[in-house]
């Protein structure tokens, strides 16, 4: 019967059919022929990262409709296909549009068993092994952020974690506010870049701080947080009666890849009594380099740090974590004992039961994937993996120095991120003026077009403060070679020496 699965349907496989285990590893097994043709195309640099259709033609194109009838599963099989054809390849090598990127094939078995377990990470009970490692690998990260004790949970993604780090420090300094709400509470105010991550914003939102109440913090030449600055805004905090609460201090800006002093944030945070948040979501994997590791000079002076695994260091998405430098923080914050799910007379030790952690209770499995390829590599292979992208950066910009009638670096990066902006024939021989800047920020949305239709290469663009549109390339991914940042160059000027 496995022989005609295409004309067969949902109900002659498993868990349907409890005979179907013939008819479920055919079934299966074209999946998988799919998958392995994807990856196969994903890493041949050959391939077009995309075949870029506008929305409405793409709608005309797929058969999204969701049926009365159950569809054969030759029809699914079909179905998967042509999702993964017209999908983006994050995984290929000339994808370098976000922060997360690449196919780690040990990552990607991991995920496919994690989705096979399909268990829930609130109780020991249904998930002791994956509970287990994720104990594990949280405790070796906070070993690389100093922390000697503390406590870490894996959160659906890096905006939630930072305001799981501020509910944590809200709940260390007011732990009436969990019973009384907002009226144990003075007017709170917190500190953080202009340069930070929204989510910053948006955490204030969430916690009834107010965005309002969100100060701002300028930045240097470099994009870094300005201490003097930070301390003029405590002061000026403290004079209108308002408490200075919490510093969001930023390892790894989003755009320019900016690295806040931690160590003299961290001075001023013990003079005033203020909470220190890092969110090293993007930078974080640093600490796995010796070489690199330096970025991050006094992180273990942290109250807390978010960091994500699926961004630096390539596991797949999403995997993102927050830790805390004392325990019991997270689960004196959220804690709600619910008796149907956290019994406090079970046969086990029950403080390895984890949904009382956080507000989310139920969590995806995000643990195995990581310590799967963990596992894989070691220390030692993360170590070479966070050297490469930033030797592949490095390399990208020496080449960009070598032809600087074509690429403008806009900053010497400290991170991965290479900001820049591609000057096309007409402009080469123009004086540098903010006029010129203003047509190459024009010329940078047009050119980034022509690259998603062509469909050979991905690299985001933004504006930032006083600066017209630019190119941030990231290079998380790695599969890169010099080759690839050779064929960068050269499509960009292939694409763009018109415009």
């Amino acid at each position: 019967m496995a022989d005609n699965i295409e004309t067969l349907g949902h109900e002659d496989i498993y868990p349907i059919n409890k005979d179907g285990k013939e008819q479920t590893r055919a079934f299966l097994m074209k999946v998988v022929e799919i998958l392995l043709e994807y990856i196969d195309e994903e890493n041949d640099r050959k391939s077009k990262i995309l075949d870029f259709k506008m929305p409405e033609e793409l709608e005309q194109i797929l058969d999204l409709d969701i049926p009365q009838k159950g569809l054969p599963l030759g029809q699914l099989l079909k179905d998967c296909r042509s999702t993964l054809k017209w999908q983006v390849k994050t995984g290929h090598p000339h994808y370098f549009n976000q922060l997360s990127s690449g196919l780690d094939i040990l990552s990607l078995a991991g995920e496919w068993l994690t989705s096979a377990a399909n268990t829930n990470m609130f109780t020991y009970e249904i998930a002791p092994v994956f509970i287990l490692m994720e104990n594990v690998v949280l405790k070796e990260m906070r070993k690389f952020l100093g922390f000697v004790h503390g406590d870490s949970i894996l959160a659906p993604g890096g905006s939630l974690a930072n305001m799981y780090a501020l509910m944590g420090a809200r709940h260390k300094m007011f732990p009436n506010y969990k019973k009384l709400g907002l009226k144990a509470l003075p007017q709170l105010v917190m500190y953080t870049s202009i340069d930070s991550h929204y989510s910053a914003m948006g955490a204030a939102a969430s916690c009834g701080l107010g965005t309002d109440n969100v100060i701002q913090i300028d930045v240097d030449e470099i994009g870094r947080m300005r201490v003097d600055k930070l301390e003029e805004a405590v002061l000026a905090t403290k004079a209108r009666g308002q408490v200075p609460f919490f510093v969001n201090c930023t390892c790894g800006t989003t755009v320019v890849g900016a690295f806040d002093p931690i160590i003299p944030i961290a001075e001023l945070c013990q003079k005033y009594g203020i909470w220190l948040h890092i969110d090293a979501a993007w930078g974080g994997g640093v600490l796995l380099s010796k070489k690199h590791r330096r970025l991050m000079e006094g992180v273990e002076r942290a109250n807390s740090v978010t960091w994500n695994p699926h961004k630096l260091m390539g596991t797949h998405l999403q995997c993102s974590s927050i830790h805390f430098k004392q325990d019991g923080i997270l689960l004196g914050c959220n804690q709600m004992c619910a008796e149907y799910l956290f019994q406090q007379d079970k046969h086990y030790d029950v403080s390895f039961d984890t949904g009382d952690k956080v507000p989310q209770c139920g969590r995806r499995n995000d643990i195995f994937k990581l310590w799967l390829m963990w596992r894989g590599k070691g220390n030692e292979g993360f170590e070479q993996h966070i050297d490469h992208l930033f030797a592949m950066s490095d390399y990208l910009v020496q080449r960009m120095k070598e032809m600087p009638e074509k690429f403008h670096l806009i900053q010497e990066p400290e991170m991965v991120n290479v900001l820049f902006w591609y000057i096309p024939e007409r402009l080469r021989d123009q004086p540098d003026t903010k006029e010129r800047n203003a047509e190459l920020g024009r010329i940078t949305a047009q050119l980034k077009a022509r690259m998603m239709t062509t469909g050979s290469l991905m690299i985001t663009y933004q504006p930032l403060r006083h600066l017209p549109n630019f190119f941030r390339n990231i290079v998380s991914n790695a599969a890169v070679k010099k080759e690839d940042i050779d064929f960068l160059l050269a499509e960009l000027d292939r694409l763009g020496h018109d415009l």
